[in-house]
Order: structure tokens, then C-alpha cells, then sequence
């Protein structure tokens, strides 16, 4: 059976769980939309996920759970039915076993939690196997839109790493599962972010790239364990933004950008870099919206 073929019957029966996340799905139904037997469709989506398909159901529908939880009032034997739990017990345990409280304590106090968040396996696949080596492609991208932006007064969340320099190593040194927790933090002023951190922030011993979310300066909420918080004091930021691209294109997109912000003279906006003022930092690359990156500026005084 050809690995093209696996990833694509598994990416169907993923597609077929968020469609149908709301109503009791059968292994069966499964089976039917991957193309398989039963306990081969089972067989083939725990190899290729981590998790068995109920696992992987029940994580999808406690993580969206959670999220009605911190972002709605509503009631907890509510979101249970609507989740397809047969109980206000029985959701509230499962609740308590994946993110280690019961939903009524996380609902009041909403602290950062660990999100399931998957990835859509033949994205990934097509990534390994088509975008490899994109980077030193000397792919242009025709149009760049860059703007300037002004950043607050504000507090970093952030796990650090080791010696990483860029996003590969820093996910082999902590984990790539951090944006799940994240992604949590019902405080955050913008969506959470890869950065470079300046020289004076960079702690001896801890790495250059890290991954955090910016929330208001009053936060006062759970410090997830292995996470920092630390002030950031308000500042200027250059925007570039690439084309909408193809997923598969992200590495060729990111590379892109990086020699458009090499070549470009800031002193066109009348600005001038200035790497220790800020992080510079990046989005997740998302092809619908073009790959974005930030760098710290600030403004030439004409004398």
C-alpha cells in the first residue's frame, strides 16, 4: 500500500471527524470514508495520528470543549450534550483527566491549558515530500506589503530553549506542542508568535529563538511550569507580508521574505533598525494570508 494512499485515507476520516464532531461517529462510518476494513481504518489512523480514532474524537471535542468554555457563558451539562457526552459526570471527568481540572474550576478561572490540536496529516505529508530544499529556491515573491506598527507597553509568556536559533531546532529541544498551550490564553493580545529575542534578553544558557503570546501587563493568571513571563517595554515594528502562497511553499515563502527584509533600506519610511529594541518575531505561516515577519525599527531624528 503506497504511503500517498494511507495518508489520504486517514486525512478523509479526519475531515469526516470535524464535519460530524457534534453527532456520534461510528467506526464504521470511518471505515467507510477511509476505504478500509474496520479494524484496518483503526489500525492505519492510530499509526499515522498517535491516537486511536475514539482518542483522537474525544481530545478534538473536549479541546473545542474548553475553548466554549473560556470564550462563553454557558452551562456545563450544555456543552456536554453538545459535545456528545452521555452526562454532566461523564464530561466532567473526561474533561478532568485531559486537562487536569474540572471544567466548572477552568470555566471561573480560565489558567492556560494544553489544547489537542492536529495536524492535518496529508498537509504535513505534502510538506515533508514536496517542500524539501524549498528554501534555497530563489522563488521571489512579486509582491511584498510592508507596514509599520506600534507595539504597547506589554508582558511576554514564553518557554525558552537551550541553543536554538530558528523554529526546527527550538521544536526539537522543546516539543512542537507549545502553541497548543498557547493558543489557550484567554488574556492574549495578539496570537502567539516565534521570535528572536535581542542579546539582553537572552538568558545564559537559554536559546535565541523562542515561542510566546504577549498578554496586557496586569495579567495575573497561571504561569504554565517551564514558562516565563517578562515585560516588554512599548515599540516600533516593521511588517513584511508576502503573498498568499501555497502550504507546501511555506519554507520557499519564508526564505523570500527574509532576503526582500535583507535588501530593504528602512530610511524609505524614515526609520532605522534597531535589533536590541524588541524581538523579531513571526507568524505561523499560513499560505491564505501570506507569510509574515516583524523587525524592531525606530524613527531617524532629523537633527
Amino acid at each position: 500500500m503506497e504511503e500517498a494512499q494511507v495518508i489520504q485515507a486517514v486525512q478523509r476520516m479526519q475531515e469526516y471527524i470535524e464535519t460530524n464532531l457534534h453527532r456520534k461517529i461510528t467506526l464504521k462510518e470511518l471505515a467507510n470514508v477511509a476505504g478500509y476494513s474496520p479494524w484496518h481504518a483503526a489500525r492505519l489512523f492510530k499509526e499515522v495520528t498517535g491516537k486511536p480514532p475514539f482518542d483522537y474524537i474525544r481530545a478534538l471535542r473536549l479541546t473545542q470543549a474548553a475553548l466554549l468554555l473560556r470564550d462563553e457563558e454557558v452551562k456545563i451539562i450544555d456543552v456536554a450534550m453538545d459535545f456528545v457526552f452521555d452526562s454532566h459526570e461523564g464530561f466532567t471527568r473526561a474533561f478532568s483527566r485531559e486537562f487536569g481540572m474540572a471544567p466548572s474550576k477552568y470555566g471561573r478561572q480560565t489558567p492556560p491549558i494544553k489544547l489537542f490540536m492536529p495536524q492535518k496529516v496529508f498537509d504535513t505529508y505534502q510538506s515533508m515530500h514536496k517542500g524539501e530544499n524549498r528554501m534555497s529556491e530563489k522563488k521571489e515573491t512579486k509582491t511584498v506589503f510592508v507596514q509599520v506598527i506600534e507595539r504597547p507597553a506589554r508582558k511576554l509568556l514564553l518557554k525558552r530553549g537551550v541553543k536554538a536559533t530558528e523554529y526546527f531546532g527550538y521544536c526539537e529541544e522543546v516539543g512542537c506542542e507549545i502553541w497548543s498551550v498557547l493558543t489557550s490564553v484567554k488574556e492574549a493580545l495578539y496570537e502567539p508568535i516565534g521570535m528572536w529575542l535581542p542579546g539582553h534578553l537572552i538568558r545564559e544558557g537559554t536559546s535565541q529563538y523562542v515561542q510566546g503570546v504577549e498578554v496586557p501587563l496586569d495579567y495575573a493568571n497561571v504561569i504554565p511550569e517551564g514558562y516565563e513571563l517578562i515585560e516588554l517595554p512599548p515599540c516600533t515594528m516593521m511588517v513584511f507580508q508576502g503573498e498568499p502562497y501555497d502550504d507546501i511553499d511555506f519554507m520557499a515563502e519564508i526564505g523570500a521574505i527574509w532576503e526582500h527584509a535583507k535588501r530593504f533600506d528602512p530610511t524609505v519610511y524614515g526609520y532605522q533598525w534597531a535589533p536590541e529594541a524588541a524581538p523579531r518575531f513571526q507568524l505561523a505561516p499560513m499560505g491564505y494570508r501570506g507569510y509574515i515577519e516583524a523587525y524592531p525599527v525606530k524613527a531617524i531624528r532629523n537633527s
